[in-house]
Order: C-alpha cells, then sequence, then structure tokens
C-alpha cells in the first residue's frame, strides 16, 4: 500500500518485473502463475505523483506455502496455523513514506497438483541515521487479512523494541503501524532485527510471526580521524624521485562502502618554501609519501614540515568533511662532503727523546652531520716516516688531527721530518662523490737537540770470576759514551749506585772496576752464582744527564766450604738384626760439583771405643750407614759418635761432625719401646723401679690421710655438748651502743637534740657538775672483752663484769634520760621524732620463732603463746 498524504490521487506505479503489478490502491498482484518460482524474486516499484515526485522502492517476494483450495482467488495466503483452518491469512507491508502494504499470498490452483502454501519474504525497511523527526516516525504498517473478522492486536519484540536499547521502535497495536522514536546512529547499531506477531483479543496467535529487517542508511556524519597529530618520518638527502618516506592513514567511522567513509589525501604546502616548492607527493587512497622531485640536500634543508589533509566523500571538497595532520619528515645524512683540510702546510717542532708528545695540531672543516661517521676524521701518514715515529689521533670534540711522537727520535739521526698526511671520514663517502685535494696536506716537524745523558754500550755487562778473590782485585773497566756528538766534547764521572755486599769500587775518570772485599758465591746476595752491581755515568752538560749501567759477575765455585753431616741425631737398636741395619747418613755441601759430592765417612781412631762399638759402611756416593757392631750390646742410653767426612774437591776438605745416636730395646719392628725410650734418655734400670716404689708410697699416704680426715669428722659429729643446746646462750647476748629509753617515753623535750652554737657554757662549768643529759668530756670506760671462745662456765661472770662497769661508768647516761647526739646543723627542716611511734595495736604473732631452730625455741615460747616449763 502507497499513501503521498492526498489519498493517491493522480500516483502511477510501474513494476519492473512484468509478472507482478500494483493496483491503484497499492496492492501487488501477480499476472502469471507464480508457483513454478523456486527462488525468491526481487524488482523495483515506483511511483510517479502529480507534481512530478518519485518514490522508489526495493520488492523481493518468494514462496513458501501453498494456496488453500478454500480459499478466494483475489486473496493472497500467507500461512496456515493448523490443518484445521479453513481461512488463509495475508500480511500487509507498510515501507517508509511512500507507504506500501504488502498482503499476504495468492492463491492459484492447478489440476492435479497439490495445493501449497506460499509466504512473502518482507524487504528490509532502511531508515536514515541522525534524523530529525518529527518523532514518532512512522517506518511500516502491519495488516492481517483476518482483522476483517476478528480485532487483532500487534506488538514487535527485539532488540530496540522490549530488548535493550528499549523502545527505539514503537507499533500501533490497533493499527499496526510501527514508528521509530528517536534519531538512529549507524556507527552505534547499523541494522536492527524485529518480529511482528498478530494475536486476538484472548492472546491467540492469529499469524505466524514475520521477520523485520531495518537497516539504518549512513550519513556523512563524521570526519576522518588521525590516529597521532604529528607524524615523524625521515629520507636520506640526495635520494630520488619516488623514494618512500611514511605514510600516513585517518579513520573514518562512516560506512567505507559509501562515499560518505571514503578517505583521500593531499598535501597542502610544505615548509620551508625551498626552491622546489612541492619535494613531496601523497598517495590519495593509501597515504604512502614518497619523493616527487630530486635536490635533498641535508646541509641546505635539514627538515620538512607538511600538512596532510583527509578528506571523505572520496575527496569532494565540497561535500567532504576534512582533517589535518602535521608530517615533520628529517632529511638525514649521508657522506656526500669529504674533509678538507684547512691548510696545505703544516709544522712543528719538538725535543729528542720525547714520547707522547703532540707536535702539530690539524684542523679540518667538513658539512656533514657533527659527531656522525660521515663527520669524524680519521688522518694517516702516507709518506715521510718509515720508521713509524709518528701517529695522528683525532681529537673526539674539535674533530682535529693531533700529530703525536710514539717512538723517541735522535737529532743525530734525523733533524727533521717531512709528512704528508690525508684525511678521510670513518664512513665510506657516498657513491658519485669524490675525495677533495684539499683532504691531503704536508706537515713539516722540526727536531730540537737537547743534552743526552751516557750511555753504557754494553749493558748488561757480564763477566766470570772465581770467588775468593781478595780485596784490591781489578775486574774490568765499565765505560759509557756520550751521544751527543755534535756538541763540544763532554766529560763523564762514574758513581757506584747500587752494590748489595758492597764488595766494589769504581774510578771516577775511567770506570775501572776494583774488589774491596773478597767475592763469596755462597753469600745471601748471589743468585744463580751471579751477582749484580749497578753504576752510574754523568756527564757535565748543562743539565748534566745520567746513565746507569748493570754489571753482572759470575762467580766460579772453588771448594771453600767443608761438608757437614746430616743428620745430627738418630736412634739405633741396642742389638743388631737382620731387619734393622743401622742409620743412614749423608753430607751437606754449601760448595756445587765438583767439590761437593761423593762424601768419605769415616770414624776416627780415638777413642778406641768408637771404632770398638761402632762401624761405617758405603751405601752410594753421598750415603753411608751407621750401626753397632756384630755382637756388640750397649746399655740403652744417649751416645755421641763422632764421623769426619770429606768432599770431592782438590783438594779435599774435612770436618769431624758428632752424631748423637739414642740406643734403645726395640720391637719385633725395630721401634723403640716405650720403656727403651725412657731408658734410652738417660736413666737405667734401677733408677727406674725407684722412681716408681716412690709413686707408689705417695700415693699410700695421700689415701692414709684421707682416712684420717673422714673418721675424726665421723668423731665430731658424735660427742655430746657439756650443756643443753636450749641452755646453751652464746653467741646470744652482745653489747651494742646505747640509744637511750624505752618506748614509753614518748614526751621528749626535742630542743635538747639540736646541738648549741657554742660550746663554752659547757667547758666553763666546774669539775664534777653536770646535767644529767649532758654526756661530760672524759674518757670513756673500758668494758671486758669477750673472749673468742668463752666457756660455758664463764657466761655468768662476764655478764656480773659488764654490769658493774655500766654502774660505774661516768659517761653512761642514767636509765631513760635524754642523749646528746652530733650537731647535725640549726634550723633543722626534719619535723618532730615524737611521731615514730610503735605500729603494734594488738597481740603479734610470734609463731613463726618455731621454724627457726632450737636457738630460737626460748623466745617462741615466751612470745609464741607455747607452754610454759
Amino acid at each position: 500500500m502507497f499513501d503521498d498524504c492526498m489519498e493517491n490521487e493522480g500516483v502511477v506505479f510501474q513494476s519492473s518485473d512484468p509478472i507482478f503489478s500494483v493496483r491503484q490502491d497499492g496492492f501487488i498482484f501477480a499476472r502469471g502463475d507464480v508457483a513454478s518460482l523456486d527462488e525468491p524474486v526481487q524488482f523495483k516499484l515506483t511511483a510517479s505523483g502529480p507534481y512530478t515526485n518519485v518514490w522508489e522502492t526495493v520488492i523481493q517476494l518468494a514462496v513458501t506455502d501453498p494456496p488453500s483450495p478454500e480459499q478466494n482467488d483475489n486473496e493472497v495466503t500467507e500461512g496456515e496455523k493448523n490443518p484445521s483452518e479453513r481461512k488463509q491469512k495475508k500480511v500487509a507491508v507498510l515501507a517508509p513514506p511512500p507507504v506500501i502494504m504488502f498482503s499476504g499470498s495468492h492463491k492459484s490452483i492447478t489440476k492435479g497438483h497439490r495445493r501449497q502454501k506460499r509466504d512473502w519474504v518482507i524487504p528490509p525497511i532502511n531508515v536514515a541515521e541522525n534524523s530529525r523527526g518529527p518523532f514518532p516516525q512512522m517506518l511500516v504498517s502491519i495488516r492481517s487479512d483476518q482483522d476483517k473478522d476478528i480485532s487483532v492486536r500487534y506488538s514487535i519484540t527485539g532488540v530496540g523494541a522490549d530488548q535493550p536499547p528499549n523502545e527505539v521502535f514503537s507499533i500501533d497495536p490497533v493499527l499496526g503501524k510501527m514508528f521509530v522514536t528517536k534519531p538512529l546512529d549507524r556507527e552505534h547499531r547499523s541494522s536492527y532485527h524485529l518480529r511482528a506477531h498478530a494475536v486476538d483479543m484472548n492472546g491467540n496467535q492469529v499469524e505466524n510471526p514475520i521477520d523485520l529487517h531495518i537497516f539504518v542508511i549512513d550519513m556523512n556524519d563524521n570526519r576522518p580521524e588521525f590516529k597521532n597529530q604529528v607524524y615523524n618520518g625521515s629520507v636520506d638527502e640526495g635520494s630520488r624521485p619516488g623514494t618512500y618516506v611514511m605514510h600516513l592513514s585517518a579513520f573514518d567511522a562512516d560506512d567505507n562502502t559509501t562515499a560518505n567513509g571514503m578517505v583521500r589525501y593531499r598535501i597542502l604546502p610544505q615548509t620551508p618554501h625551498s626552491s622546489i616548492p612541492n619535494m613531496f607527493t601523497i598517495n590519495s587512497e593509501t597515504g604512502d609519501i614518497v619523493t616527487v622531485a630530486p635536490g635533498l640536500d641535508r646541509e641546505k634543508v635539514s627538515q620538512y614540515t607538511i600538512i596532510v589533509q583527509a578528506t571523505d566523500m572520496e575527496g569532494n571538497l565540497s561535500f567532504g568533511l576534512s582533517n589535518t595532520a602535521t608530517a615533520i619528515i628529517t632529511v638525514t645524512d649521508i657522506n656526500d662532503n669529504p674533509p678538507m683540510l684547512t691548510s696545505r702546510t703544516f709544522s712543528g717542532e719538538v725535543p729528542e727523546n720525547q714520547v707522547d708528545v703532540v707536535v702539530a695540531n690539524l684542523t679540518v672543516i667538513d658539512a656533514d652531520q657533527p659527531h656522525s661517521p660521515n663527520w669524524n676524521a680519521v688522518y694517516r701518514i702516507i709518506s715521510g716516516d718509515p720508521a713509524g715515529h709518528f701517529t695522528i689521533r683525532t681529537d673526539p670534540v674539535t674533530n682535529d688531527g693531533m700529530v703525536t711522537v710514539v717512538k723517541p727520535v735522535d737529532f743525530e739521526m734525523n733533524r727533521a721530518f717531512m709528512l704528508t698526511v690525508v684525511a678521510s671520514n670513518q664512513a665510506h663517502l657516498a657513491s658519485g662523490i669524490l675525495s677533495s685535494l684539499q683532504s691531503t696536506a704536508g706537515v713539516t716537524i722540526s727536531i730540537q737537540d737537547v743534552n743526552e745523558p751516557p750511555y753504557f754500550p754494553t749493558n748488561p755487562k757480564h763477566i766470570r770470576f772465581e770467588e775468593g778473590v781478595p780485596a784490591g782485585t781489578s775486574l774490568t773497566t765499565f765505560s759509557a759514551s756520550d751521544p751527543d756528538r755534535l756538541q763540544m766534547q763532554q766529560i763523564i764521572r762514574y758513581s757506584k749506585l747500587n752494590d748489595p755486599a758492597d764488595w766494589l769500587s769504581i774510578n771516577r775518570t775511567n770506570g775501572q772496576i776494583v774488589t774491596t772485599a773478597m767475592l763469596d758465591r755462597e753469600s745471601v746476595h748471589v743468585k744463580n752464582n751471579i751477582y749484580e752491581a749497578t753504576f752510574l755515568a754523568t756527564d757535565n752538560g748543562s743539565p748534566a744527564a745520567s746513565g746507569t749501567g748493570t754489571l753482572q759477575i759470575y762467580l766460579i765455585d772453588i771448594n771453600d766450604n767443608p761438608p757437614a753431616l746430616v743428620p745430627r741425631e738418630s736412634q739405633i737398636c741396642e742389638r743388631m738384626n737382620k731387619n734393622v741395619n743401622g742409620v743412614n747418613i749423608t753430607a751437606a755441601d754449601a760448595d756445587t760439583d765438583p767439590n761437593a759430592g761423593p762424601f768419605v765417612f769415616e770414624l776416627p781412631n780415638f777413642p778406641s771405643s768408637i771404632r770398638r762399638n761402632w762401624t761405617i759402611s758405603r751405601i752410594s756416593g753421598d750415603f753411608a750407614r751407621l750401626g753397632l757392631r756384630y755382637q756388640v750390646y750397649l746399655e740403652p742410653g744417649m751416645y755421641e759418635v763422632p764421623i769426619i767426612v770429606s768432599d770431592s774437591g782438590n783438594p779435599p776438605l774435612s770436618n769431624r761432625s758428632v752424631i748423637k745416636v739414642k740406643v734403645c730395646p726395640c720391637d719385633e719392628h725395630g721401634d723403640c719401646t716405650t720403656l727403651g725410650a725412657v731408658a734410652a734418655a738417660g736413666l737405667g734400670t734401677g733408677a727406674i723401679i725407684s722412681i716408681l716404689i716412690c709413686i707408689i708410697i705417695l700415693l699410700s699416704m695421700v689415701l692414709l690421710f684421707v682416712v684420717w680426715i673422714k673418721r675424726r669428722e665421723k668423731e665430731r659429729q658424735t660427742k655430746q655438748l657439756l650443756i643443753d643446746p636450749e641452755d646453751d646462750v652464746r653467741d646470744n647476748i652482745l653489747k651494742y651502743d646505747e640509744e637511750g629509753g624505752g618506748e614509753e617515753d614518748q614526751d621528749y623535750d626535742l630542743s635538747q637534740l639540736q646541738q648549741p652554737d657554742s660550746l663554752e657554757h659547757i667547758m666553763s662549768k666546774p669539775p664534777g657538775i653536770r646535767r644529767v643529759d649532758e654526756r661530760p668530756i672524759i674518757p670513756e670506760s673500758q668494758y671486758p672483752i669477750r673472749p673468742v671462745v668463752p666457756h660455758p662456765g664463764d657466761i655468768g661472770d662476764f655478764i656480773h663484769e659488764g654490769l658493774r662497769a655500766a654502774d660505774n661508768d661516768p659517761t653512761a647516761p642514767p636509765y631513760d634520760s635524754l642523749l646528746v647526739f652530733d650537731y647535725e646543723g640549726s634550723g633543722s627542716t626534719a619535723g618532730s621524732v615524737s611521731s615514730l611511734n610503735s605500729t603494734s595495736t594488738g597481740d603479734q604473732d610470734y609463731d613463726y620463732l618455731n621454724d627457726w631452730g632450737p636457738r630460737f625455741k626460748k623466745l617462741a615460747d615466751m612470745y609464741g603463746g607455747g607452754d610454759d616449763d
């Protein structure tokens, strides 16, 4: 059904498919038989109004179910609800304005064929995004052909209806008109799939649900967006046209299958504006930037900035939306500029014999990028220095070449050098770039003459002498030469620099070396038979210079050291047996062959007991065996055996040495037994027995003393006391200092406790007259001293003597009288001591005295409430 808001007056419909046609009321009908259609049919429908308005829509139909025989010829069925349903259904669909109604299915009866039911496939509904309304805006009208007989209610379900986002689409339940309630955004959601339902008033389904596909038509509402606002690229200088530089891309959220999302690129004018205004171009579709012209030169322009514009609508600047981004293209350096020396000639000078000295600086200019391999200079000497006295090092900061001496030069040999130097770069020159003539220069280096030190032609000097030469022997002349041949003849003086043993002296004028002591090869200062001394030669130049020379004397050995016996102590069994034959001995000689071994070992003739008891047998050239003679028995002990040892020198030297041999009893293995070792130390059998007896006697005395101590302790424990322990009052009565009366006297005159400021009123009283509370100034009486260990019978006498002494003591105060204490200062801050009353407020429990032992039993009975005796 089509509605142009003027009741379709003057509207003409045209179908692109001749099989289908449209009636004036908007219904589509088939002119021929559609039963043979196996696939959906699609055709275009055009509606022309009287005011030249033209509407077009695409119709897609498909046959799904056979028609019912009971249906009228002018009815179009949609589907059968159940086998018992007599009346077929038809569906009407309203498209966006113009409004088109699609009814159900067309009836066709073919003789001899079963009836088939066919449904129309509803074409998709297109809705433009960002519509301005007014809303709600009707999209389509859905109608069931049964609404003529019963009341039908329509509803829609799906995303955008009853599923989020809800209420984007709505439907009039009575009329079946479906509306869109708000503007749609294709970039948020490009299509919706809804299902339309038709039910009666009781909710019973009267039509099968039909699918509605709603597509949001894209509008050009999004500009192209670059991922970055600034892009960085690079290209080598001198690149050919067409060289790839970089890539830019912009994204358009609109549909890229339409012109709305088709982006095209172009370059706005570049900066800086060089002689070639358009150095680069961009592929309008891919966004690739390439060079379009030659002439890229980093030394002229090192960086280009271009603005790239992206426009949709296939680059249409009138209708498309645009956005821009910045592309920064850095021209990278290549080595297209060879280094050029600033001068064709350089010069310098250096004193002779000096090294690591810079004699000249070579300056260079290079237009390439500083501190890169294309700029860093490398200098080479190609001629003028065959011996390699010089090298050229590059200053990493200034790129200058520093001509440096690496081997000493001699003025007497070369007074000047003429060098040829070539400068190049670390990187090779770019293809097609030739080296400059200014990369080569000459360097003149002058050598300055200085006073050189004398030198010894033979250093070190080797000589050979026998050891033992006497003092004053002339060994050699160790003279030096002066290398300064072109200067005035100079005088050389000699001195000794190092002589470890102080055996030598040197003549100051001619360098003759004479011994001052006898040379000894066995000295600690001689290493590997060589004695080394150092001498100094000094000239009289200005300034004076000196050189050193080393003299090495190889000392030839002579037989000047007798051999010494080794070892000096050993042990041997008191009786010879077949397993133990004796002691192996040898000798040590400080000399070397032939003045050392083989050695000769002999026993002296005196004393005669030596040869009688001992014997020496030769084992080899340097070893012999000392042993007891057969059937000779010696008491265990230490024996000193003299032996004469002679070397093989010419003449030979002999030495009488003594070896201490310990003779002891041995076991079957030839080892000294313990008793034998003691005996061999110098003690006989009798002495050993005596020592053992003394040890036994000493142990017996200690045991008897311990037994006696134990018995006496037991007797002390069983001895009874003379008196009952309860009546023993020793150590219970002690004399302490008197401190006044008892606790009952509380009424004190505390002012008497203060020391008066002056003692004159006391000292001026007549003798014998005193106050009872004042201590007389006379010596105190002496009380009897208690014995340290008093006898029990003396206790009473001791107490009575103490009482008598106290009664006759004039310094003792009377009972309950005040005492005068030491003066503690006037104005004492201490309060009254009368408050120090007894804290006893009742009977005190003294039962704990029963736990203190028998000495406190009396007190426990008196105060603890015990039974009275």
